[in-house]
């Protein structure tokens, strides 16, 4: 059976919404083992789908985008996952280094250009590790924010950058809320980023991420005086099939 086709991929996700995690990313591991990945920024939710794919042997390769503006204690997070499962976390890096971009288009880009900026240290990097595989497993929820609310578990695109041919976008995390992530988490004593005793609940880059109030939406304080909530890695696939 084609892994790829619509109908199928229609009923998967009806089927998914009922399904224990586990089982979702069983379903990615045997029928695409290593040509699926787990992209995380090492939010809570992406952090439990990487804990328990690996608790339940699911070992995806996992990847990260690192775009030079990271906060230090995201990266000190990053080596705690690391040294807990035993896995190398691969960071994909942008052409150029925060020092040249300043150089060519000018300083502080994020201020004058955030949709120029992300596209350059965060989507460019990700479509090419995309070009070379067949599933994208995601940390996405529903409960994140309006810009997330419709997301399905599993999602077919049209992938035309770089190669054209079909991608899965996996979001086993979607129906998940904030709780039942924090649940897992303190159950499984997951290490987590040490910002969010601070008030951060959505943690990107450094210049573009400040805490947020409890009513806020988890991605609040991200891009603040923009119209923006999102970077762009989960919306350059456009409407999915």
């Amino acid at each position: 059976m084609n892994p790829f086709d619509p109908e199928l991929i229609r009923r998967k996700a009806e089927e998914f919404e009922t399904a224990v995690l586990p089982d979702i990313l069983r379903w990615a591991w045997e029928t695409f083992g290593g040509r699926a990945a787990i992209g995380t920024s090492f939010q809570g939710a992406g952090l439990v789908a990487l804990h328990t794919a690996y608790q339940n042997g699911f070992r995806f390769p996992v990847f990260t985008i690192d775009p030079g503006l990271l906060f230090p204690e995201t990266l000190e997070l990053k080596s705690k996952i690391e040294d807990l499962l035993g896995i190398r976390i691969e960071s994909l890096v942008p052409e150029q280094t925060v020092e040249e971009q300043e150089a060519e288009l000018g300083p502080e880009l994020w201020k004058s250009k955030p949709d120029l900026c992300c596209a350059l240290r965060k989507v460019i990097p990700l479509q090419k590790k995309l070009a070379e595989l067949d599933v994208w497993i995601t940390g996405v929820r529903r409960q994140q924010g309006a810009s997330r609310d419709g997301v399905k578990i599993v999602e077919l695109y049209h992938f035309d950058v770089l190669r054209d041919r079909y991608i899965i976008k996996l979001n086993p995390m979607a129906n998940w809320t904030r709780d039942q992530v924090q649940a897992y988490t303190v159950e499984h004593s997951l290490p987590v980023n040490s910002l969010a005793s601070l008030g951060y609940r959505s943690i990107g880059c450094r210049p573009c991420t400040r805490p947020v109030g409890d009513g806020d939406d988890e991605r609040a304080g991200r891009w603040t005086g923009f119209d923006k909530s999102e970077c762009g890695i989960h919306t350059f696939l456009g409407s999915n099939i």
